[in-house]
């Protein structure tokens, strides 16, 4: 559930941009604002906060191109842009070593697994996973635009790049520390009986 709340502006987006694009991105940044500000009301930290902070910038930009510019042929390229930003903030964060599912991640881990070398792999794993999809969805949707096929083909392809990673990150994690904990067993025999 963590996951799609981090996601719920992106959600908005797609659903309220069928009333205008403009629409749709004034409500994705009013929703992202909000959110920002329920974490850190809540105490949260706001740093490694990537997603966050981009999911803001992208719709603060596209909300003053969208007004500015109703008729743009961009309005076209809404999951493009939206699928193509993500992939970007989460190929970012994976390269300034803050994946964005780290922040994600400690709202349900507790703190004393946050500094751990497994802890922040499963994270760069999961969200290179998120963001080949992110940028396989961004392509697909592309060529779904440029050879104007149809809302069947498209909105596939937009559940899909959230589906799928989102399958992996339930499977992965336990998977990976079930490994580690093999691993570490073999290497210390005593700890096989433990």
């Amino acid at each position: 559930m963590g996951y799609l709340r981090s996601f719920i502006p992106w959600l908005v987006f797609a659903g309220v941009a069928t009333l205008g694009w403009q629409w749709g991105a004034l409500a994705a940044l009013v929703i992202s604002a909000v959110l920002l500000f329920a974490d850190r009301a809540a105490g949260l930290s706001l740093e490694s906060r990537l997603l966050e902070y981009g999911t803001i910038v992208f719709f603060a930009a596209l909300a003053i191109l969208a007004f500015a510019q109703p008729h743009s042929g961009l309005r076209f390229y809404g999951g493009t842009l939206s699928m193509g930003w993500l992939a970007l903030i989460a190929w970012l964060s994976i390269a300034v070593r803050r994946p964005f599912t780290m922040a994600i991640a400690r709202r349900v881990a507790p703190p004393e697994v946050w500094r751990t070398p497994l802890f922040r792999r499963i994270n760069v794993v999961l969200t290179a996973a998120w963001a080949l999809s992110f940028t396989v969805g961004a392509a697909a949707q592309a060529v779904v635009t440029h050879y104007d096929l149809s809302l069947l083909v498209s909105i596939p392809i937009q559940i899909a790049g959230f589906v799928l990673p989102a399958r992996f990150t339930a499977w992965y994690p336990e998977r990976a520390r079930a490994r580690f904990l093999r691993d570490q067993a073999g290497a210390q025999p005593g700890l096989q009986e433990a």
